[in-house]
């Protein structure tokens, strides 16, 4: 048994049981997400994995679906229209989306969604009791599951739990606007562990337990929160740091960079590649590249600005808002700087596959990573594992991504200052090799000492095997 023998055979005894919105099911790669990061020890486990299918239909139903990939099962149930339009569209993502990433005006507080919420989990929390041993560790992901470790007690489950918040978690003030703070506040101490991305998310949330729960703080990360005990662990999250090497020289990652090539002549590129989301500071990012084009106009002709968005959340005002923002602010800012052959920004709103995007990465003399928050923010990490050691891009990163508390060879900015965007932008294209080499050297140290096995084994043994669960009420 490898990696690690699997984490201690997840931890000692049992299988991976991994529980998250969506899964890897039917995936024809397992490269990405959370699928690379779980894979190989759900496969040496014979492990199990609990999630959405995909599918919404026009009513409800309890019938599980199984599939089985690799020796690894499969438990994946449909969610109706009334549960995917509440649980999915207007709490986790019009609720608790907004407000975890300090956008309180964008939540959309509605008491009927949080039933949806609850039904969900509950939902999910019925697969897992049935279909887990107490011997399995359980590993939940993400905002969408705040209360599935606690509905997982009430049913009797006395086996080891953890979950990873893979977003940030806010200020105890910020966090108190959701209508229901409270009940989720208490459900994650249901968890034997609660894994976050940062030493502010630790601390924020922490916080948020002494306030409100008068949680009492011992030795090695436990709070003592009523009857339960959890562990806070903060655990970045990593990358496959050399599947990313080779795949930005593959010959898909070759043939996109060879397509750009033909547009870019011999201008230098600076690329940025995010979800389109409203916490990615993308208007903030075009207007910093209109203040660069304003302060310097030496770079007129010379550098071009390429950025991928793919559309997300299509069905969500604000989601629709943002893309009529960026589309007229794209077109301004090229009729204000381009001349006939030269187009200042070139705005893709769709998504290409991990290989094409690795070679625009190795590619781009500079990327901008500039999210006005993001939990971790993993494409930061791909782009300097895809650059060329003889020749590194520079990256230009926003003191509010995750990333930054690791990262901090990269040239550092606030997202909301457009001034210094522009002069980032400015040093990094203009930065002497060596320095480049040497920035890039140490932040590629970084992210292989911290990789996708290091978050992996540190948040799965950071539970005791012995752990010993009262039953709640």
């Amino acid at each position: 048994m490898t990696s690690a023998e699997a984490d201690t055979s997840a931890r000692t005894s049992g299988r991976l049981v991994a529980i998250s919105n969506r899964t890897a099911a039917g995936s024809e790669s397992k490269a990405g997400g959370l699928a690379v990061a779980l894979w190989e020890t759900l496969v040496e486990t014979k492990g199990l994995w609990i999630g959405w299918s995909g599918r919404v239909l026009d009513f409800e139903t309890a019938r599980v679906n199984y599939v089985e990939e690799e020796g690894v099962q499969f438990a994946l149930s449909d969610l109706s229209r009334r549960q995917y339009d509440g649980f999915y569209l207007a709490y986790a993502n019009s609720v608790l989306w907004p407000v975890m990433h300090n956008r309180i005006d964008l939540a959309v507080f509605e008491a009927d969604t949080y039933r949806n919420y609850r039904s969900v989990n509950e939902k999910f929390a019925r697969i897992a009791v049935q279909e887990a041993r107490q011997e399995d560790f359980i590993w939940v992901h993400d905002y969408h599951f705040f209360l599935l470790g606690r509905m997982m007690r009430q049913r009797g489950w006395q086996g080891r739990l953890g979950w990873f918040l893979h977003i940030p978690f806010p200020a105890p003030d910020a966090f108190r606007a959701i209508p229901q703070h409270r009940e989720l506040g208490e459900a994650m101490c249901a968890y034997d562990v609660v894994g976050v991305q940062t030493g502010k998310d630790l601390y924020n949330l922490a916080r948020y337990l002494e306030e409100e729960f008068d949680a009492e703080e011992l030795p090695d990360g436990r709070f003592k929160v009523g009857e339960r005990t959890v562990r806070l662990l903060h655990c970045p999250i990593g990358i496959d740091v050399d599947a990313f090497v080779k795949a930005s020289t593959c010959e898909d990652a070759q043939l996109a960079a060879s397509k750009l090539d033909r547009f870019l002549g011999n201008r230098q590129l600076v690329l940025g590649v995010d979800r389109m989301d409203y916490s990615k500071g993308l208007i903030q990012r075009f207007e910093g590249m209109a203040d660069l084009f304003d302060r310097h106009p030496d770079v007129h002709g010379h550098i071009s600005f390429t950025q991928i968005a793919p559309p997300s959340r299509t069905v969500v005002e604000g989601y629709q808002q943002l893309r009529q923002q960026l589309d007229e602010l794209s077109g301004r800012i090229n009729g204000d700087y381009g001349d006939l052959d030269w187009i200042p920004i070139r705005y893709l709103a769709r998504g290409y596959d991990r290989d094409e995007i690795a070679g625009l990465y190795r590619a781009a003399k500079v990327c901008l990573v500039t999210p006005l928050q993001d939990g971790m923010n993993l494409v930061a990490k791909e782009f300097i594992a895809a650059q060329n050691p003889d020749d590194p891009g520079v990256l230009v990163l926003s003191q509010f991504a995750g990333a930054a508390e690791q990262m901090n060879e990269a040239l550092i900015v606030n997202p909301y200052d457009a001034g210094a965007i522009a002069e980032a932008v400015y040093q990094a294209i203009h930065m002497p090799l060596a320095e480049r080499q040497a920035r890039w050297r140490s932040l590629m140290d970084g992210i292989r000492s911290q990789d996708l096995v290091w978050w992996r084994q540190r948040f799965l043994n950071a539970v005791p095997a012995d752990a010993e669960v009262p039953v709640l009420s």
